[in-house]
């Protein structure tokens, strides 16, 4: 058995081997304090056939745990890959993650210098979570497309994983990289040389670490200070609550739904723009959050709207206001993206199978360029001048 204890103490790993070398049983230790099992050989699947199982309990060592989703087996001896999972989404906050770093740890430890991923979900997200536990080899124009095509080998860089005070969870790697607080997680916007679209971003400043909400190229509330190696100095308690909520106007939200819609799949353009049809937006007070999706509605925090009009209040001409305007159109989409292809994903995939194949080749027959797109996303500039001088 080897234990992995983090610089305060605690326990973050629990590896136990057969006499003959192999996996018995491993766990790690996630964000929430909760642990996963890697149960190795446990299951079949389909897909790869012999499969190692991910369970989910509340306690180290624990009989009473949750089976939560397979891997393609993996030697732990003798590392040689980056396995397939089955179902990511499935895992809790930061397992997915927790899983590759110990799979990076134990590569590094036995000397590999490489290794590769053939499975068949080459995901951005996949890519963004190999990112906090493995550095890419080469100088890729777009590491993220080469990924996708199969063309990446990967070197071990497990991150140093740290438990500093209650609800709190940090990773280091020669800096802070990611933090996890009460559940929210707050990321470098830089990792290697990609950019990462972070609203939860961690920054250095003078005074040390600190954790914020982050749009438009600022700060609109600061949540924490670290030190730079990641101990607690404070926890910074936002301002008041602003005003009540307030609707968007309709063309904000038809422009959004457009600026979603060109960056996912042509099939669900027409889902997206049926759910944000449905789906009012609107400004409100959220704590330490920049958007909340809802089951009738999307909130967005007034404190980025009250950014916008202070840097409303200061832009030079109308030239400059509409470039600011379709600015904030464009960090909307990333806010509400998710949420909407969501629930996108959920209307197509609720048609008879009949109707979804002819939703997927009406999109992949769909000509390229979107005139009517750039029309509501023009409209939604106009709306947002109004709205940020109302």
């Amino acid at each position: 058995m080897v234990e992995t204890f983090d610089r305060r103490g605690a326990l973050v790993a629990d590896i136990a081997w057969t006499a003959g070398g192999a996996l018995q049983i491993g766990w790690v230790r996630i964000p929430d304090g909760s642990w996963l099992a890697i149960e190795p050989r446990a299951a079949a699947d389909a897909r790869w056939g012999l499969s190692d199982r991910i369970s989910h309990a509340a306690a180290r060592g624990s009989a009473d745990r949750t089976p939560v989703t397979l891997f393609e087996t993996l030697d732990w001896a003798r590392v040689d890959r980056i396995p397939t999972l089955a179902e990511p989404a499935r895992l809790p906050p930061g397992g997915g993650t927790a899983v590759l770093n110990l799979v990076a740890e134990l590569a590094r430890a036995q000397g590999v210098g490489r290794l590769t991923y053939r499975g068949p979900y080459p995901t951005e997200q996949l890519f963004t979570t190999l990112l906090e536990s493995f550095r890419y080899v080469g100088a890729a124009a777009d590491p993220l497309a080469a990924f996708m095509a199969g063309g990446v080998e990967w070197e071990p860089a497990p991150h140093e994983r740290f438990f500093p005070a209650e609800g709190l969870y940090v990773q280091l790697r020669g800096r802070v990289e990611k933090v996890v607080f009460r559940g929210a997680a707050y990321y470098r916007p830089d990792w290697q040389d990609v950019a990462r679209h972070a609203p939860k971003r961690v920054r250095d400043t003078r005074a040390g670490v600190v954790c914020s909400l982050w749009a438009l190229g600022r700060p609109l509330e600061d949540h924490l200070l670290l030190s730079r190696d990641g101990e607690l100095l404070r926890v910074l308690e936002p301002e008041p609550a602003p005003p009540p909520p307030r609707v968007m106007f309709p063309e904000i939200r038809r422009g959004i739904a457009a600026a979603v819609a060109a960056v996912s799949a042509p099939a669900l353009a027409p889902f997206i723009r049926a759910a944000a049809e449905d789906t009012p937006l609107e400004w409100d007070a959220l704590s330490r959050e920049l958007v909340a999706a809802e089951p009738g509605r999307i909130r967005v925090s007034t404190r980025l709207r009250n950014a916008l009009v202070e840097l409303m209040g200061a832009a030079r001409g109308r030239g400059e206001r509409a470039s600011l305007a379709l600015a904030a159109v464009v960090e909307l989409a990333a806010l509400a993206g998710d949420a909407l292809r969501a629930r996108a994903q959920a209307a197509l995939a609720a048609l008879a199978p009949e109707a979804q194949a002819a939703a997927l080749a009406a999109g992949e027959a769909a000509a390229p360029g979107d005139a009517r797109g750039a029309q509501e996303i023009a409209g939604a500039v106009e709306a947002m001048l109004d709205e940020l001088s109302a």
